[in-house]
């Protein structure tokens, strides 16, 4: 399940409909799905929410002061710092972003097991979905 990454100095709206638009390149985004966010500028800007609608996505944005809305996200990310980033220095912004992607792409999705996938890796997981959406 290898997705495209972006990566830029900046958090703004075209960096999200980058990675959006690298992603739709590379999965199938099935018509309805949901894209989950914060409230960020980025995320409720009348352009992002162009991008969603013309890929057929539906957006859902978390409560304002309710934390537990994005709570697998920051779990994500928290797990990538302790596991990995933690303990490394980059000089170049590529040698970050060849790091993020060699621990999402290289152990993350493919060896790591969740306790909220039933011990499974994510890779697995989509597989089993794929697997289900072809015997349909």
């Amino acid at each position: 399940m290898v997705v495209g990454w972006a990566m830029a100095d900046h958090y703004k709206t075209s960096l999200i409909i980058t990675a959006l638009d690298s992603a739709a390149d590379t999965i199938d985004i099935h018509p309805g799905c949901i894209f989950h966010s914060d409230r960020g500028a980025n995320y409720t800007s009348y352009e992002f929410a162009t991008t969603l609608a013309g890929k057929g996505m539906r957006q859902s944005v978390g409560r304002t002061g309710v934390c537990w809305d994005n709570a697998m996200a920051e779990s994500f990310f928290g797990t990538l710092k302790n596991e990995w980033t933690n303990r490394m220095t980059f000089t170049m912004r590529a040698q970050a972003r060849q790091e993020v992607v060699k621990y999402i792409e290289g152990f993350y999705n493919r060896q790591r097991l969740h306790s909220g996938l039933d011990y499974k890796t994510p890779l697995e997981v989509h597989n089993e979905y794929l697997s289900r959406q072809l015997a349909a």
